[in-house]
């Protein structure tokens, strides 16, 4: 079952076409101080590859949550992977306090936030900043050819509104499309 099937089926829960790379996955989880999270969680985990990055760097007594939306790719995740630290929900990335109900060291996202209505983006943000420590990080990223549109500069936008400190990396050029990645900081 590839991410490319899982969208062509449900386009509207799968937001992306192709599986995302490991270079993408490693510029994703770099910088985040996963090697000294307690607590992570992943949105919109598809395929697991930004997974295997994320347990790649936890330490063994460290956690991890991840929600996913699309039933299928959820249940094939949580199928795939073995790691005791890891823990799969079908669910909502809007319902994010519920699920993990205490305070999160950083989220990493792999959701696609230009093509969501603007309330639910904002409704998902407001989640993601209210589960995160003070300090905490998030880490998202965005296609290079779609960074000049409206949505993704008011994505931009939206995450500088919100975050103390916001960063962009390099273009991680092996990656289809060609992506970049924003790291964010809470407020302390």
């Amino acid at each position: 079952m590839s991410i490319t099937t899982e969208f062509l089926r449900r386009p509207i829960t799968t937001g992306a076409v192709a599986a995302s790379s490991r270079r993408l996955a490693l510029a994703m989880t770099e910088g985040i101080g996963l090697e000294r999270a307690r607590l992570v969680v992943e949105l919109g985990p598809g395929t697991g590859v930004f997974t295997d990055a994320i347990l790649a760097r936890l330490a063994p007594e460290a956690r991890i949550v991840a929600v996913e939306l699309n039933p299928v790719l959820a249940a094939r995740l949580a199928a795939t992977r073995r790691d005791t630290r890891l823990t799969v929900v079908q669910g909502s990335a809007a319902e994010l306090a519920a699920t993990v109900g205490e305070p999160v060291d950083a989220v990493v996202s792999g959701l696609p936030w230009t093509v969501m209505p603007r309330e639910r983006r904002a409704h998902i943000l407001d989640a993601v900043t209210e589960v995160l420590a003070p300090g905490g990080r998030f880490t998202t990223f965005a296609y290079l050819h779609a960074a000049w549109t409206p949505p993704a500069r008011h994505f931009t936008a939206e995450l500088a509104h919100r975050f103390a400190r916001l960063e962009r990396s390099r273009t991680v050029w092996p990656n289809l499309p060609p992506a970049f990645v924003h790291r964010a900081t809470k407020k302390p």
